[in-house]
């Protein structure tokens, strides 16, 4: 097979709502919000986590600039559970990669894995807190709202209350949380720990984030801790309402050129391949994929491939890319082997397009194959020809298809890839 399918290029439609500047929408919030609160003097924890959240550098350094100018001394504690190997160095260089060092934010970093047991949740799991949360006058927790991809929950997703019990947990906090919740379920334990992490911080406070369907800051909301179970519900579900998907409902092979930890905590969002990190098909998927091609690692993932057995099939350059400490410790930590297993790879695109499109039974004269950069990139998508028959009449197509083909290495031809242009 010399020649690819013939290709076009489609921009699905996407909820728009980026926030034309989040540093001075964090800013207005924060003088409208808490402003009155005693922050001169207090030592306040900005747990700040392992996910490529959109312009968390800046919203970390204007959070910085805000409690010094009012008298605090911040400090940025990583909450990430088990990435970056467990380690604080790891973790650090986790932070590292979102512009989030002790120089770009402007306050000091406290990577310390050192957690303490702080009692029984009301479900009996032994709580953990990180020892640097416990040491501040305050926290703030700082994530994005968006539904999880291990569970389905309108009260509970990747948010303030997951980061108050996987992050502010540390590796340990991690592991416990998770076994936990292999017997007992994740929205119930989720909830359940988060009560009582929660009861334990001193001066526990969240900012909120959602992002629209391109990947942009839409949303900032500011909470006290107590109002994180009543109020994160209104958020998951704006995040679901904005959250994008395939443009086709059914799909022999996807393509998608990167995973990463930045991207989804699968390395890929389950919420939008329809796969769950079990590998069984995910309840309400809005579309059928029969096999997943990945071809590579994002930087900011640090060696950590979780979601690399999500796929069927991968390509040699993403196997090694992978280290196996990263990815194994946060896959032993969630307690989900099956992303961390490296699957079928070969060196070349076209070695490894072959084999996904044998093993779909797709039609050999019509396949149905999609191409996307990433599981928050869905903007633009690549679709086969075959595809344009179930195309939704909303879905604008951008470029007519053409043709698409190998380079004589054996992968796809720079010439000829509507995803990744030629630079000018």
């Amino acid at each position: 097979m010399t020649t690819l399918p013939r290709q076009c290029l489609v921009a699905p439609p996407i909820e728009h709502h980026a926030l034309a500047n989040p540093a001075q929408a964090l800013r207005e919030a924060l003088d409208h919000t808490w402003a009155s609160e005693p922050w001169k003097g207090r030592r306040v924890a900005l747990a700040i986590g392992s996910r490529g959240v959109d312009r968390i550098g800046e919203l970390a350094a204007t959070l910085v600039a805000w409690l010094r100018a009012r008298g605090a001394e911040p400090v940025i504690v990583p909450a990430m559970g088990s990435h970056g190997g467990a380690t604080a160095e790891g973790q650090r260089e986790v932070l590292a990669g979102y512009g989030v060092t002790e120089r770009g934010v402007g306050a000091p970093i406290d990577a310390s894995m050192d957690v303490t047991e702080v009692g029984d949740s009301a479900l009996g799991v032994k709580v953990v807190i990180g020892a640097a949360f416990l040491a501040a006058d305050a926290v703030i927790v700082v994530n994005r709202v968006k539904p999880h991809t291990d569970f389905d929950s309108l009260r509970v997703g990747s948010g303030l209350l997951k980061m108050s019990v996987i992050g502010l947990g540390k590796a340990e906090g991690a592991f416990r949380a998770h076994w936990a919740a292999k017997t007992q379920g994740y929205e119930q334990v989720f909830l359940d720990v988060s009560a009582t992490v929660l009861s334990h911080l001193p001066n526990a406070f969240g900012v909120a984030l959602v992002e629209d369907g391109s990947h942009k800051l839409g949303h900032i909301t500011l909470l006290k801790g107590a109002e994180f179970h009543a109020r994160e519900p209104e958020l998951l579900k704006r995040a679901r309402s904005w959250m994008p998907a395939l443009p086709i409902p059914e799909v022999d092979v996807l393509i998608v050129d990167e995973i990463g930890k930045n991207i989804s905590g699968a390395g890929m969002d389950t919420n939008i391949i329809g796969r769950g990190v079990d590998l069984k098909p995910m309840a309400n998927r809005r579309a059928d994929v029969r096999v997943i091609y990945a071809r590579g690692l994002t930087p900011e993932s640090h060696g950590n491939a979780v979601g690399i057995g999500l796929a069927d099939i991968v390509s040699q350059r993403l196997v090694d890319s992978m280290d196996p400490v990263f990815t194994y410790t946060n896959a032993i930590s969630a307690m989900t082997p099956a992303p961390a297993r490296i699957s079928i790879h070969f060196p070349t695109d076209r070695q490894c397009l072959e084999a996904a499109l044998r093993i779909s039974a797709a039609d050999p004269a019509a396949p149905r194959v999609a191409r996307i950069r990433n599981t928050l990139a869905l903007d633009r998508v690549v679709l086969s020809e075959a595809c344009l028959a179930t195309l939704p009449g909303n879905v604008e197509i951008l470029v007519p298809p053409g043709d698409w083909q190998y380079d004589e290495a054996g992968n796809f031809d720079a010439r000829t890839d509507l995803l990744q242009p030629v630079p000018a």
